[in-house]
C-alpha cells in the first residue's frame, strides 16, 4: 500500500513541474499576443496576469475595485525597482540565481509537501510521546508558575456573598452543587475546572494578586485565599501547582509533544524523498560529478 502511494505521486511529479514550468509567471510576456492594460516604463501589465487572483463570487463591482488596486501596486512596484535600479549596482548574475532558487523553491516547496501529505503518519501513540517526555523533559522547564485551582469573580453587590463564602469553604468536598448554581447566578468571572493545569499568571489576571512581587513563594505558603477591589470579591482555591524553572508535567505539554514527533516525521520524510531521487538519478546516470 505505502508503494502504491509512492508510485502514484512519483508519477503525479512531473505532471506539477510542467505546470508550474509552463504557467503565466515564468512565460516570458513578449509570447503575449494581447493588448496590455498597464505599461510602466519597459515593462506592461496584461489582462491575463489578473486571472484567478481574485475571488470568483465577488461582484463586479468589487472585482473592478479589487483590479484597480492591483494595477495601482504594480505601477509603484514597477517605479520603486525602476528608481531602485538608479542608485543599486545590480549583478544581472546574482539576480538570475536568486530568481531560479525562488523558482526552485516554488516548485520543490510543492512537490515534497504532496509527498509528506500523503505518507505522514499522524497517529502518535502514548508510549512515543512518555518515551520523549522522559528523554527530553529537560527541555520542558516551566518559565511562569502553572496550578490546578478553582476562581470565582463576584461583584461585591451581589446576593447571599455570605452564604457562598460558606459553601466555598468546604467546596468540592461538599456543596458542589451549591457552589455551582451561585456561580452560575451571580459570578462575572470563574474558573472551576481543577483537574486542568493553567497558567497562574491568567488565572489572577485584573485581581489584586496580580501585583505579587514572589507568585511561587505565594503558591507555596497558599492552599485559598480571598482578596477585593472598589467592585468585586476574588476567592481562589489552589489544589496543586508547579512553580517556574521546574520540569512542566505530561499532560500540561502533551499536545506540544505530540506536534514535535510529528514535525520531526515531516523532516524525516524530506530527508528520505531527497535520498531516493539522489539514489534512483545515481543510478540512472543522471548526473556526473567531474574530477577537478
Amino acid at each position: 500500500m505505502q508503494a502504491d502511494k509512492e508510485n502514484r505521486f512519483m508519477r503525479f511529479t512531473p505532471l506539477l513541474i510542467i505546470l508550474l514550468v509552463s504557467c503565466e509567471f515564468f512565460r516570458p510576456k513578449e509570447t503575449i499576443t494581447e493588448l496590455p492594460i498597464a505599461h510602466a516604463n519597459d515593462q506592461y501589465l496584461y489582462g491575463s496576469d489578473l486571472d484567478g487572483l481574485f475571488p470568483a463570487n465577488v461582484s463586479a463591482a468589487d472585482s473592478a475595485k479589487l483590479a484597480a488596486k492591483y494595477i495601482d501596486d504594480w505601477v509603484r512596484k514597477q517605479m520603486m525597482i525602476s528608481k531602485s535600479t538608479q542608485f543599486i549596482d545590480l549583478n544581472e548574475a546574482e539576480i538570475e540565481r536568486k530568481v531560479l532558487d525562488y523558482r526552485y523553491a516554488l516548485i520543490v516547496h510543492s512537490y515534497i509537501k504532496g509527498y509528506i501529505d500523503e505518507n505522514l503518519n499522524e497517529e502518535v501513540s502514548d508510549e512515543e510521546i512518555n518515551k520523549y517526555y522522559e528523554e527530553k523533559s529537560d527541555n520542558f522547564l516551566l518559565k511562569q508558575s502553572i496550578v490546578k485551582c478553582s476562581f470565582v469573580q463576584v461583584p461585591k453587590t451581589a446576593a447571599r456573598i455570605s452564604t457562598f463564602r460558606r459553601d466555598w469553604r468546604s467546596y468540592p468536598t461538599d456543596n458542589v452543587d451549591e457552589v455551582k448554581s451561585y456561580i452560575s447566578q451571580f459570578a462575572s468571572k470563574s474558573y472551576i475546572e481543577d483537574s486542568s493545569w493553567v497558567f497562574f499568571d491568567d488565572v489572577i489576571y485584573g485581581t489584586p494578586l496580580e501585583t505579587l512581587t514572589n507568585k511561587d513563594q505565594f503558591l507555596s505558603r497558599t492552599k485559598s485565599s480571598e482578596t477585593s477591589n472598589d467592585t468585586h470579591i476574588f476567592f481562589l482555591k489552589i489544589f496543586d501547582f508547579k512553580a517556574s524553572n521546574e520540569i512542566s508535567p505530561l499532560e500540561f505539554i502533551r499536545e506540544d509533544i505530540v506536534n514535535i514527533i510529528i514535525n520531526k516525521r515531516k523532516i524525516a520524510l524530506q530527508k528520505e524523498l531527497e535520498e531516493k531521487i539522489y539514489e534512483e538519478a545515481k543510478q540512472q546516470g543522471l548526473f556526473e560529478v567531474f574530477d577537478r
